[in-house]
């Protein structure tokens, strides 16, 4: 038997920030990605051959914006119907029952678990069984694989779960079990959504798996994002295969820069890097976020915001790579000259422990957020009221005053 898994297509999710990209056409391709991601997992479904599609979760963002959403979701169901595939899903925190206001009538090949208590459906004629439960609401604490039926004798057992199974940084803790909950089933295999980053959680007798999110929107959803392939012949573990289904590749690069001495010999390393993250992706276009660490004489140069920014682009457009953001975290290895060295390690000190003071950041960003912060997101440039955003800022500025002390230039 051949099953396509999938998860976490957050369908039609909305991706700020888009407009810092400079980059027009590769934005208006981001805003469809979910979408055109949607269709290449239709695509990979019926190119394999596939018996079944597993949807195990948050196919929806949330509430639709409007009735496109659904209609766009229908289609492609018609689409697997239409090749005689038959599709098992349930809902997430996202898309649980409390969360969903607009519904469309799904093509009769679509079967969506309920919420009440997790459900079996069997198909004789492939002599399959499917067990699942949705969600009734956003938040779910309680263990529901506790709940789930024990595998029917004589046919290919499959489990949807929404779930952080033995946890996932970034995540919340919904419906929370182990590998060993899982295994008590018996099932031949669990299909698991929740978690963005592909991850087999039990491998032996009985395989369970996220399959990830089909489309990266964000630098923290780094890397090939798509769905698990998966035989199960009867002879052994199911064997799982990941395919890629993304339309564009979001590329978290860290770039050690220990030793160099210039701008230039910096730019060199970084375009080594760029350029294997462009290799990899194959033709899909790459949106890149770079972060420089280390201790390198070059670290008063990198200071320079706007000269390392169109550096850095000029580097990246050369290697059709997208430049989202530039992070500096890099120290001069010199002396601080007549600077004082307690003065340098207090600076340190204060710029690291202001990441963990949200409120009071709140606070001093507080007049410029009143004055221009409306203006700012509206832009999809920046959020003061983000504690991430002023954590980062605030680190960056650390970063740039110790490289100007270092270099002598305060």
């Amino acid at each position: 038997m051949r099953l396509v898994h999938a998860a976490d297509v957050h369908l039609d999710s909305p991706l700020r920030g888009l407009t810092r990209l400079g980059d027009g056409d590769l934005a208006q391709l981001l805003r469809q990605a979910t979408r055109r991601a949607l269709g290449n997992l239709v695509d990979l479904t019926i190119a394999r051959q596939a018996d079944a599609l597993l949807l195990a979760g948050d196919i929806y963002d949330g509430t639709w914006h409007d009735y496109a959403t659904g209609r766009y979701f229908v289609e492609q169901m018609g689409r697997l119907r239409d090749s005689g595939v038959r599709v098992f899903m349930i809902s997430g925190n996202h898309d649980a029952e409390s969360e969903i206001t607009r519904t469309l009538t799904l093509p009769p090949n679509v079967l969506v678990f309920p919420a009440e208590q997790p459900g079996t459906h069997i198909v004789e004629d492939l002599g399959l069984a499917v067990h699942g439960q949705s969600y009734a609401t956003r938040a779910v604490g309680a263990n529901l694989v506790l709940r789930y039926p024990d595998a029917v004798g004589g046919l290919v057992n499959v489990g949807l779960l929404h779930t952080a199974a033995d946890g996932a940084d970034g995540h919340d803790n919904y419906a929370p079990c182990s590998a060993d909950d899982l295994a008590r089933t018996r099932y031949d295999y669990f299909a698991l959504g929740h978690v963005h980053t592909h991850r087999v959680v039990a491998a032996g007798e009985q395989v369970a798996a996220f399959s990830g999110n089909l489309q990266g929107r964000t630098p923290r959803e780094a890397g090939p994002k798509g769905a698990l392939v998966v035989e199960i012949t009867g002879t052994g573990p199911a064997r799982v295969e990941h395919v890629p289904c993304d339309v564009a590749r979001w590329a978290m690069i860290t770039v050690d820069i220990s030793g160099t001495t210039t701008l230039d010999a910096v730019l060199d390393r970084i375009a080594r890097e760029l350029r294997d993250a462009r290799d990899a992706a194959g033709d899909r276009p790459v949106v890149a976020r770079i972060v420089l660490t280390g201790t390198s004489r070059a670290a008063a140069d990198l200071a320079d915001a706007e000269r390392l920014r169109e550096e850095l682009r000029s580097v990246a457009d050369g290697l059709r790579v997208c430049l989202e953001k530039i992070v500096t975290r890099v120290t001069d290895p010199a002396s601080a000259g007549g600077v004082d060295p307690e003065l340098i390690t207090s600076i340190r000190v204060a710029c690291e422990s202001l990441g963990g003071q949200p409120d009071l950041l709140r606070q001093w960003a507080g007049p410029l957020d009143r004055e221009v912060g409306r203006l700012l997101r509206t832009a999809e440039l920046l959020d003061l009221g983000d504690p991430g955003t002023l954590g980062e800022l605030a680190h960056r500025a650390g970063v740039g005053l110790l490289a100007r002390l270092a270099g002598g230039d305060a």
